[in-house]
């Protein structure tokens, strides 16, 4: 099968989110002027450079209470900053109820009922039990071709990993099953992992 996105697919679901995937979830909270917390999950996520580290993801579409995007934009544009959050296996309802369409006045955390920290280096809340966070600064927001797509990069400011998932000095991510986002409703777990070596090392 071909098709040109223009002309449509034909399909009874867009395919794009199946082929791109597995993709990982950057649960991201974030707070408005007022101090009101927002955590939200988004799949167009991932790290892009180490030295300094950041991150970047992309958000698509808006809501009725805001005025050019959604929630967690609209406040990382207000603040300059974000948390993001991982989602471990056991919090994968908790972050599926962070997905309800709420007012910009509701705090996610108690919708899903789930208790937030304070960062260490930004004024923001972050997911206390999530078994890493990243604290970031923001750097750019770019416009992306289309109604309300935006492209948001940090720079990480700080680093969260609880202690159960350090084993000999690495982070063990099959300790906690992170979620990551298929096409459709779909979600897959990340238990298994091998290894690789480049030619020449």
């Amino acid at each position: 099968m071909f098709y040109r996105p223009e002309d449509g697919h034909g399909l009874p679901h867009n395919p794009l989110k199946a082929i791109v995937s597995p993709r990982p979830i950057a649960w991201i909270s974030t707070q408005d002027n007022n101090g009101v917390a927002n955590l939200a999950p988004y799949s167009f996520f991932n790290a892009v450079a180490d030295t300094p580290p950041q991150v970047m993801f992309a958000s698509t579409g808006t809501k009725p209470d805001q005025e050019i995007s959604k929630d967690t934009v609209s406040n990382i544009r207000a603040t300059g900053v974000f948390c993001i959050n991982i989602v471990a296996e056991t919090l994968r309802d908790a972050m599926n109820a962070s997905t309800a369409a709420l007012p910009k006045e509701a705090d996610e955390f108690e919708a899903a009922n789930l208790e937030a920290a304070r960062c260490e280096t930004i004024n923001c809340p972050r997911v206390l039990i999530a078994p890493a966070n990243l604290e970031c600064k923001r750097t750019q927001i770019v416009p992306l071709e289309g109604a309300a797509n935006f492209l948001v990069l940090g720079q990480v400011t700080g680093v969260h990993m609880r202690d159960e998932h350090m084993v000999d000095g690495r982070f063990d991510v099959t300790s906690y099953r992170p979620l990551a986002r298929m096409g459709y409703q779909d979600y897959a777990l990340v238990d298994e992992v091998f290894s690789l070596k480049r030619p020449g090392q």
